[in-house]
């Protein structure tokens, strides 16, 4: 593979170079985690490119509808809305990002466990992103249809292919355990990681198809974990964790936290 989610470890993700070639008839073999990569599924990690849909052909309905949402959301240069997509390019921050949704303020000093299984579980979503990515080489929707985005256009995104997105499989992975470890709080967590990932579209780094491409991609590799002892004893020593620090912990802003909520209420397209 080309590239490794380097999630918490580094300020920001890289993901592979891209091609302009179609997918191949046949997939390669599912490989075993790079050597240093310490996650949890290691050889039991779902093979994704088999379960997701495949990338949309050129001219079909799902590329058109691509084109459209794309276009569409141009419209949102320079809104709240558009701010919100820039303060979640940082995926570094997803945590951090839902804290308004959590209702407390999660930091590695406070909540160890849950940032340690955070980190264990970042590479297992990069395999499962990486190879439908290195497959399918899809171009960001920027590149095929031109328009603003609300990221700098560096060399480093345009080689980072569009489907699935690796942003949004992250985002989601990360909604799903925390509505987990804060049950009480589901909706709001879970509207929150939706509205992160629909930040890409927004943004115009990453389509329709691609966004709903990783939030299943996510889905899927939470369902594996929790197949995994190692993550199931984690989770729970993080539950217990994050109930504690819900008890004592600093509080998000509620002005802030009331205008973040409006704009993860809209519908972007």
């Amino acid at each position: 593979m080309a590239g490794r989610i380097g999630i918490l470890a580094a300020a920001s993700i890289g993901l592979l170079s891209i091609g302009a070639a179609p997918a191949p008839q046949t997939a390669p073999p599912m490989t075993a985690p790079p050597p240093g990569a310490s996650g949890y599924l290691g050889p039991a990690l779902p093979d994704t490119y088999a379960i997701l849909p495949p990338s949309p052909a050129k001219g079909s309905p799902r590329e058109k509808t691509d084109q459209a949402v794309f276009q569409a959301t141009r419209a949102l240069k320079d809104t709240p809305r558009w701010a919100l997509a820039q303060n979640d390019a940082n995926q570094a921050a997803i945590v951090q990002d839902l804290a308004c949704a959590i209702g407390v303020e999660l930091t590695p000093q406070n909540a160890p466990k849950t940032f340690a299984l955070i980190l264990k579980m970042a590479p297992d979503v990069s395999r499962a992103t990486n190879r439908p990515k290195d497959i399918y080489k899809r171009p960001r929707p920027y590149l095929l249809y031109g328009g603003d985005i609300c990221v700098p256009k560096t060399e480093s995104l345009a080689a980072s292919p569009d489907y699935p997105s690796g942003h949004n499989g992250w985002g989601w992975a990360i909604g799903l355990i925390m509505a987990e470890l804060a049950p009480d709080r589901a909706t709001p967590i879970l509207m929150r990681a939706r509205a992160f990932g629909e930040s890409r579209m927004v943004c115009g780094v990453h389509s329709l198809s691609a966004v709903q491409a990783g939030r299943l991609n996510g889905s899927i590799v939470v369902a594996a974990l929790h197949g995994d002892p190692a993550f199931r004893a984690d989770l729970d020593g993080a539950r217990a964790e994050v109930a504690a620090v819900r008890r004592s912990g600093p509080v998000p802003d509620p002005v802030a936290c009331a205008r973040e909520a409006r704009l993860v209420a809209q519908n972007p397209y």
